[in-house]
């Protein structure tokens, strides 16, 4: 990632900050549309769930522009993932739901920019969770 995509992920993640339960629901919802099979991986009760979610997007988030200082989190939730049925082809789903969710959020700060920021910013992650998880790198965009 580019210094200037680390700004753009950080400032578009500032604007949906405030609507961050509203998004998580979109999130979550739209997950669910697209990858149904993934909805059994999730608790009956997704309020938690979805607190989890915008906390960890907003650590990851600012920590980027500090990737090393991020890196075991990510790897830790990764191995994580796997116990709960997590699968290697679920990620490029995830970062799908995920950018149809902020450019909901977004709406017309969703630029092309913005867009290509944030599919470097989830590839770059999803890929070395991937690798961690699984020790082998796969294509997750």
């Amino acid at each position: 990632m580019t210094p200037e995509q680390i700004k753009l992920v950080q400032a578009s993640f500032s604007k949906v900050a405030p609507i961050s339960d509203k998004a998580a629901v979109l999130f979550y919802d739209r997950l669910f549309e697209i990858a149904p099979q993934v909805k059994a991986l999730f608790p009956a009760d997704m309020a938690e769930q979805r607190r989890k979610l915008m906390s960890t997007l907003a650590i990851v988030v600012s920590g980027l522009s500090n990737l090393p200082s991020i890196l075991p989190a990510a790897s830790a939730l990764a191995t994580r993932h796997v116990a709960y049925g997590a699968k290697p082809e679920h990620y490029p789903v995830v970062g799908s739901a995920l950018l149809w969710t902020l450019e909901q959020g977004l709406g017309k700060d969703w630029t092309a920019e913005v867009a290509d920021a944030w599919t470097a910013a989830y590839t770059t992650l999803s890929s070395f969770m991937i690798n961690q998880a699984y020790g082998r790198p796969q294509a997750a965009e």
